[in-house]
């Protein structure tokens, strides 16, 4: 195994699963790289290879910490993973805050009584943006994000973009955000990459 370099924050090398690779990416501190193509190329598959989610075999690097020295629950806590489509496991949303993001929640549009709210009453949108909220309380240094805007309008996908944004300027992450939407890509994207047939042809 070998060691990245300082100024890199997450190096992949020959990750493969059962349906993709072998991928191999290095991303640097505050850098958002932006994966597209076609649906079924791989994309979501490689994300969760990356979070440890699913079977696969590689090395994958934080700093200086390889992820199988890493305990998976830490991991992944680390190298957080935003699902397209979000779980709720209990019926408040506060319950799913353990550090509450007060500060936050204004910029996806939400007042402080948000928390107090059952799960059922929220909208696919307000769900994907309250999930995203729920990643960022555990302060994550990598964001694997698959599709964060998809059930949103312009005006709240313009709020996620903007809070990723400011995220990874004050705390040095990077991001890795798969998109259908290539006007999208070409705000946010400061690397494009497509992906076909679980391979990454840059572009």
């Amino acid at each position: 195994m070998t060691t990245p370099t300082a100024d890199i924050l997450l190096d992949v090398k020959e990750l493969r699963g059962p349906h993709f690779g072998p991928i191999s990416l290095a991303l640097q501190v505050r850098e958002c790289v932006v994966i597209t193509g076609s649906s079924g190329s791989g994309k979501s598959l490689f994300l969760r290879a990356l979070a440890d989610l699913d079977p696969n075999v590689g090395e994958v690097w934080l700093q200086n910490e390889s992820r199988l020295d890493c305990e998976p629950d830490r991991w992944r806590r680390q190298v957080a993973l935003l699902a397209a489509e979000s779980h709720w496991w209990s019926e408040s949303v506060g319950e799913h805050f353990p550090v509450l993001g007060e500060q936050q929640l204004p910029a996806l549009g939400f007042d402080i009584d948000v928390l107090s709210w059952s799960v059922s009453r929220l909208s696919s949108g307000e769900r994907q943006r309250l999930a995203l909220l729920r990643l960022l309380a555990n302060r994550p240094q990598v964001l694997l994000l698959d599709e964060p805007t998809a059930n949103l309008d312009s005006h709240n996908t313009l709020r996620v973009e903007t809070l990723i944004k400011h995220y990874l300027e004050g705390t040095k992450a990077c991001c890795l955000w798969v998109t259908h939407d290539l006007l999208q890509a070409e705000r946010i994207a400061e690397r494009l990459i497509s992906m076909e047939d679980g391979r990454m042809v840059p572009d």
